[in-house]
């Protein structure tokens, strides 16, 4: 474990959400997956910052692409001030320490790897999008879903095969089958939701037109998350991935019911009941717990 940074307070500064998840997982999980997240959203961060030019974004993500290369994050500098918010600079100048923590775990490789692909995507993304640019087509984003999210869901499921002996139902190439499936339905339910915003940023993933059909796509994705979550076994590591599901489920409703609405969101409330619903997944067998 490292002690040079709090990975639970930048989670809960950065990934709120994501800090509830972790919570519930086995503590052989939760600085993995703590750090490999945290890589992801200060590129991320990066990737969406608004006012700062494409240029010099591809010039920052290829400079983390070489870090994974050279081994050397020491090297790094991104002499970023004034460009992100407090919050957001913090986390960046984090990024250092968080390769530095990466080292010591047996999961580093496959981290590394992980934060390559979910890179690619946000390259992808950025070069694709030029000024004028055309929506994406739907190969396209089938494979930006698969590189930023989809990943996610194989990296998640090889994680849980590793560290959480049992817990898969099914054998482990359908359960990544499924994973990535369900990461993309995720990332596709955030692309729904955020279009407006993403506008902004000069980002169309869709034409008007092309809604119907995405909405359908994301419930297909959605309904395969759930047979994703069918074949984990009831305990910590199924309440922690049935809560992504259980929030994008009626996100999605609430998209398709209201498309014009600038971001449909879920209230905390909601948030709440939620949590709640999957405590019960805790102790109780699949059979006697629907909501699991």
């Amino acid at each position: 474990m490292t002690t040079r940074i709090d990975i639970p307070r930048l989670l809960r500064d950065h990934a709120r959400t994501f800090a509830l998840t972790l919570r519930l997982l086995p503590s052989s999980l939760r600085e993995p997956l703590g750090i490999a997240y945290l890589l992801a959203r200060a590129s991320d961060t990066i990737a969406d910052a608004p006012g700062i030019p494409t240029d010099r974004k591809l010039g920052l993500l290829g400079e983390l692409e070489a870090l994974l290369a050279d081994g050397e994050p020491q090297s790094w500098n991104p002499g970023s001030d004034g460009e992100f918010s407090t919050a957001e600079a913090g986390l960046i100048d984090f990024v250092p320490d968080l390769l530095r923590a990466l080292e010591t775990l047996s999961d580093r490789d496959s981290i590394c790897s992980l934060w390559r692909t979910i890179l690619r995507g946000q390259l992808f993304d950025l070069k694709r999008f030029e000024p004028g640019a055309k929506p994406l087509s739907a190969q396209e984003l089938d494979l930006y879903c698969g590189l930023v999210a989809g990943s996610v869901g194989e990296f998640w499921t090889r994680l849980i095969a590793k560290q959480g002996s049992g817990v898969l139902r099914l054998p482990l190439e359908e359960m990544i089958r499924l994973g990535i499936a369900y990461g993309k339905g995720l990332q596709l339910v955030n692309i729904l939701r955020d279009r407006q915003a993403d506008l902004l940023l000069g980002r169309r993933y869709a034409q008007d037109a092309d809604l119907p059909g995405l909405f359908d796509q994301a419930e297909e994705w959605l309904r395969l998350g759930e047979r994703y979550l069918a074949g984990l076994r009831p305990g910590r590591i199924l309440m922690a991935t049935s809560l992504p599901l259980d929030l994008a489920v009626p996100t999605l409703a609430g998209i398709r019911n209201s498309p014009g609405h600038v971001r449909v969101s879920l209230g905390r409330r909601e948030v709440r009941r939620i949590l709640l619903r999957g405590v019960p997944s805790l102790w109780l067998s699949r059979g006697l717990d629907p909501a699991s």
